[in-house]
């Protein structure tokens, strides 16, 4: 693979992105997720398959059986090297974009073939930081030890730092063990995706992610963490004894911690990603006569390059030069 079509990869994924935000930015706040789904998850394989690469979906919308679009094992690309794995997240937050709320976000990740984890189970604990206080995290380690390294690592009072964790039931516990170090707590409905990312970002106003997520999501945050030099732990998370004894079967240590390195294992991972609904991150879909302006984001891990791209598109130029219907994607 040459350096060029490298360096285009990045540019060819925000495409990817802009296309799923595009088609499912118009059902925000209107409450059917499926439908908002369907959209990005189209427009996103149809511009995903004009991208010059052999890529099979490794992290996707389900099996083949129960996800038409975007399944684990779907082949997407021309076909042309390089041959890579695919993690794709049409949107992370699917619910927060049916309810209007911030932070919902299309995305996608390559990388080399056979560097992407996968696991059978569904979720995570995880626990996740920015360049600033790497070296400064175990997940083995209690809560209060962890914010007060993290708080240390980046020269703050322990108040000062701000802690990203799903709203779950799951997390009454850890909640409380934030609030008696005495950190602040930022709580998330969904999309852990943008809270990893967010925390390993300057400016957001976040620090760690901390708690249960999903672990396909684990993995799409491990390749957005590798290209900004943060770092993440997690640990599978069983729900029940079936789990439990699925990963004995596989022989799964559930106390053994992964790395970022082990989650995305290539050296050359590329990441992008665009705002649907307004974020700390990055501003959503904002719609004019005719067009639509996006926000996106687009990073590679071996140049350490991270990119934030405006784009303003004209819907009546974009249907003259593609046969998907742009107006019926984006004006359900």
């Amino acid at each position: 693979m040459g350096e060029q079509m490298q360096r285009n990869l990045g540019f060819e994924l925000v495409r990817v992105t802009e296309a799923a935000a595009l088609a499912c930015a118009r059902w925000m706040g209107r409450g059917d997720k499926n439908a908002a789904d369907q959209a990005a998850v189209t427009a996103m394989r149809y511009v995903l398959d004009s991208v010059d690469l052999d890529g099979v979906v490794v992290i996707g919308e389900g099996i083949k059986d129960q996800a038409p679009m975007l399944y684990i094992g779907e082949r997407v690309g021309t076909g042309m090297p390089p041959q890579v794995d695919v993690a794709v997240d049409p949107i992370d937050g699917t619910r927060l974009l049916s309810q209007g709320l911030p932070n919902a976000l299309a995305v996608v990740a390559i990388a080399e073939r056979g560097s992407l984890y996968h696991t059978d189970l569904v979720y995570m604990n995880k626990i996740a930081v920015g360049p600033a206080a790497r070296g400064a995290i175990d997940i083995s380690a209690p809560v209060a030890v962890n914010l007060q390294n993290v708080a240390r690592a980046k020269g703050y009072q322990v108040q000062d730092l701000s802690v990203a964790v799903l709203d779950r039931p799951r997390h009454e516990s850890l909640i409380r063990e934030i609030r008696h170090a005495g950190a602040r707590i930022k709580l998330i409905l969904d999309g852990d995706v943008a809270g990893a990312i967010m925390a390993a970002s300057e400016g957001t106003g976040v620090d760690m992610l901390m708690g249960v997520g999903g672990a396909p999501e684990a993995v799409v945050s491990a390749c957005a963490l590798k290209c900004l030099g943060g770092e993440m732990q997690c640990q599978l998370w069983p729900r029940d004894d079936a789990e439990r004894e699925l990963a004995r079967q596989q022989g799964l240590d559930l106390g053994h911690v992964l790395t970022v390195a082990e989650l995305a294992r290539s050296d050359d991972v590329f990441f992008a990603a665009t705002g649907i609904t307004d974020g700390e991150l990055l501003r959503g879909v904002r719609y004019f006569a005719r067009g639509a302006k996006t926000h996106s984001l687009g990073m590679r891990s071996r140049s350490g390059t991270v990119r934030f791209v405006e784009a303003t598109h004209n819907f009546a130029k974009l249907m003259t030069i593609s046969s998907l219907p742009y107006e019926s994607a984006v004006v359900p």
